[in-house]
């Protein structure tokens, strides 16, 4: 049984998604542990309630980032995570986690990269900018973390359509659904072999 460790800043949707799809079979791994840069995140109560481990890490506990960067490294390696998984993620993971989980560390992002990507670009900026640019089809992207934002490998990318009368909301509310089954989906195609990660 592979095991996931998930960082997460906000309220974790895609967290959820991921627990309920271990805990229904659809994904054969199971959650070690859950991080979050937030103490106040209600991801964290979510996991505590499921009886998953958690962990706040932070500037507030760590001032410095490269001691930051090691305690999240320690963490994830002290619970036996195969896979970090980023879920609403609103910070860079730092060299020393990158470096010990190269390529298996994976970010789920709301548009087909690498259109509507990098810097600034996540949540409701993401569903404003497609509107704006009256795009006639977004998605949703599975890729691999490297040292820049929604910089790497591309793993699995499902489209969604813009309706005409879309609103940031309504077409992030369409995406989220999308997002929900993708992600779980290519993880699972991971742990089977379905998808090769690069060395």
């Amino acid at each position: 049984m592979k095991k996931l460790g998930i960082l997460v800043s906000g309220r974790g949707s895609n967290m959820l998604a991921i627990m309920d799809a271990c805990k229904t079979g659809k994904l054969s791994a199971e959650v070690s542990i859950v991080i979050s840069n937030n103490r106040d995140s209600n991801a964290l109560t979510i996991a505590r309630d499921r009886n998953i481990k958690t962990a706040h890490l932070s500037s507030i506990t760590h001032p410095d980032v490269q001691f930051l960067d090691i305690a999240m490294k320690e963490t994830l390696i002290d619970n036996e995570v195969d896979f970090v998984l980023l879920a609403g993620f609103m910070k860079k993971v730092g060299r020393e986690t990158l470096n010990a989980y190269k390529g298996r560390v994976l970010n789920i992002h709301p548009s087909l990269l690498p259109r509507f990507g990098g810097q600034g670009m996540f949540g409701i900026h993401v569903h404003e900018a497609v509107i704006t640019a009256a795009e006639k089809e977004t998605g949703v992207t599975i890729h691999l973390v490297d040292s820049e934002y929604d910089g790497g490998t591309i793993l699995a990318q499902r489209k969604v359509p813009v309706k005409i009368n879309d609103t940031p909301e309504s077409l992030a509310a369409r995406v989220l659904e999308v997002e929900h089954v993708l992600y779980a989906e290519t993880i699972q195609k991971i742990i089977d072999g379905s998808i090769i990660l690069p060395d």
